[in-house]
C-alpha cells in the first residue's frame, strides 16, 4: 500500500495544524490516484479556511477528526495510478488540490481534462472540480509552472472581477478603490483595469506603499489613513477590514455606489450588510453562457499571457519542500508575515 500525508487544520483556529499519515485505499474501477507535485500558498488560501463553512470549501477534501479540515490549494499533480485508459500514469494536471501528498479522484472526461465526479463533490461549484491536462491546456507553459500555481487561480478571480465591473459599466463610477492593494489578486485586478476608462486607487499599509507604487498598476497609491477623493466610486474590498470600510463609507457617502467584498486577509468571516460578496464562479458561469467555453478560454488565455509577461518582474518566488515547510509557510501567511514582493511555492 502507498502511504500518504495530509495537513489538517482546526476549523475554529487555523493556526492549529497536524500532519496525519495513513495508507491510501486501493483504487476502485473508474478512480485515479494523483501525486501532488507543486502548489502555491497565498492569503487566498486563508480565505478558503475563514469562509469554509459559508461556501463549502471544507467539503472538497474531507479528512481528519471532528472540527478538523483540509485547506485547498491550487497546483500541479501527476497521475501515478489509473483505472482510466484515457488518463494513464504520467499525465500531468492542474487544478484544486488538498494540503496532502495524494488525492484519489473519479474522473469524468472533458475536452480539456476531467471533472472529479466523486460523490462528495457532486453539489460543489464546478470550477473547483475541473482539472486541466497540461498537454491540452493552451495557457500552460512548463517554464512558468511557479507562476501558474501562484497566480493563475488568483488571476482568474481578477479577470472575472474586472470583467464584471466592465460588464456593468462600473455601476456609474469613475474611480475604483482597491484595498489590500499589494496583494496578488488585488494587483491582478488593477492590471486588468488599466486603460478601462476609470481611475484605479490602491489602498495599502504604510510599509507596502513603495512596493505597490513600484508595480505601476495603480493611478494612485495611498496608505490606509489617507483620504480618497470624493467622486462616484466602487470599492473592492480585499482586506475584510471593518475600519477601512467604515472610513470609506463615511468619506464618500452616496458617492460610494458599490461595495464588493472579495478577500478576507483580516481573517473574519462576518459579512457587512453594506457590501456584497463576489463569488467568481457566478461570473464564470455567466461568461461561459455568453462566450462559450472556448471563447472564455481564449479570452482568459490572452489575458493570462499578458499578465505573466510582467508578473515575474514584480515578485520573487521562494521555494519550499515537504509538509513541514508547507506548514511553516501556512503559519507565516496566517500571521501576516508574508511579504508582498515574494511568493511561496512548495514542492513535494
Amino acid at each position: 500500500m502507498i502511504s500518504r500525508w495530509t495537513v489538517v487544520a482546526d476549523r475554529d483556529d487555523l493556526t492549529k495544524t497536524e500532519v496525519l499519515h495513513d495508507e491510501l485505499p486501493a483504487l476502485a474501477d473508474g478512480e485515479m490516484l494523483l501525486r501532488v507535485s507543486r502548489v502555491g500558498l497565498t492569503a487566498n488560501n486563508v480565505t478558503y479556511g475563514v469562509i469554509g463553512d459559508m461556501i463549502g470549501y471544507w467539503n472538497f477534501f474531507p479528512a481528519g477528526g471532528p472540527g478538523q479540515g483540509v485547506i485547498p490549494l491550487w497546483g500541479l499533480a501527476d497521475v501515478v495510478e489509473s483505472t482510466v485508459d484515457a488518463l494513464p500514469a504520467g499525465t500531468r494536471v492542474y487544478g484544486y488540490l488538498p494540503m496532502a501528498s495524494h488525492l484519489v479522484v473519479r474522473p469524468r472526461l472533458t475536452s480539456a481534462g476531467f471533472v472529479d465526479a466523486s460523490d462528495h463533490r457532486a453539489e460543489l461549484p464546478a470550477v473547483y472540480n475541473s482539472y486541466l491536462v497540461t498537454t491540452q491546456d493552451p495557457a500552460y507553459d512548463e517554464r512558468l509552472e511557479d507562476l501558474q500555481v501562484l497566480y493563475r487561480p488568483l488571476f482568474l478571480t481578477s479577470f472575472l472581477l474586472a470583467d464584471r465591473l466592465v460588464d456593468n459599466d462600473f455601476h456609474g463610477a469613475r474611480t475604483v478603490v482597491i484595498s489590500s492593494a499589494s496583494s496578488k489578486t488585488a494587483f491582478g485586478t488593477a492590471q486588468r483595469l488599466r486603460g478601462a476608462g476609470v481611475r484605479v486607487v490602491g489602498l495599502t499599509s504604510a510599509r507596502n506603499v513603495e512596493f505597490t507604487k513600484g508595480l505601476g498598476l495603480y493611478d494612485t497609491v495611498l496608505p490606509y489613513d489617507a483620504s480618497v477623493d470624493v467622486e462616484p466610486s466602487v470599492y473592492l474590498d480585499f482586506s475584510g477590514s471593518d475600519e477601512v470600510r467604515s472610513a470609506l463609507h463615511d468619506r464618500l457617502g452616496s458617492d460610494l455606489v458599490k461595495d464588493i467584498s472579495i478577500g478576507l486577509t483580516h481573517q473574519a468571516a462576518s459579512q457587512d450588510v453594506r457590501s456584497e460578496f463576489f463569488f467568481a464562479p457566478d461570473q464564470l458561469r455567466k461568461r461561459t453562457a455568453d462566450w462559450g467555453s472556448e471563447g472564455l478560454a481564449q479570452r482568459f488565455g490572452e489575458a493570462w499571457r499578458g499578465f505573466t509577461a510582467q508578473a515575474g518582474e514584480w515578485v520573487a518566488v521562494v521555494q519550499h519542500s515537504g509538509p513541514e515547510e508547507l506548514v511553516g509557510v501556512w503559519q507565516a501567511v496566517l500571521a501576516g508575515r508574508a511579504k508582498p514582493d515574494s511568493a511561496d511555492v512548495i514542492t513535494f
